[in-house]
């Protein structure tokens, strides 16, 4: 499985963006899908994780309210969408793959990442 990240970019605090990350491979809509963060000299966070088919979500405690992750398995693409972001929202973003169909905040589960699209917030 193949993962490309997108839509990144510079926004002003309060502001929006969505990304989204379109999987590649012959079963890329089995995976469970999950986008963790990473800011300069700090660890690799989880984020958001979506299951294989969409039922189930989850979100880092601290980001509840503001980011929603949702797929769409006929495009083969993870979408995350956050809103009132914030200067602290910084970061480069990755999504991930599992096989296991549900991974959560297990960074070990995921078995493919995508290269990472930067998100800087302005104040």
């Amino acid at each position: 499985v193949q993962l490309q990240a997108s839509g990144g970019g510079l926004v002003q605090a309060g502001g929006s963006l969505r990304l989204s990350c379109a999987a590649s491979g012959p079963t890329s809509n089995m995976y469970g899908m999950g986008w963790f963060r990473q800011a300069p000299g700090k660890e690799r966070e989880f984020v958001a994780a979506i299951s294989r088919g969409g039922g189930s979500t989850g979100y880092a405690d601290s980001l509840k309210g503001r980011f929603t992750v949702s797929r769409d398995n006929a495009k083969n693409t993870v979408y995350l969408q956050m809103n009132s972001l914030k200067p602290e929202d910084t970061a480069v973003y990755y999504c991930a793959a599992t096989g296991t169909g549900w991974a959560m905040r297990d960074r070990i589960k995921y078995n493919y990442w995508g290269q990472g699209t930067q998100v800087t917030v302005s104040s």
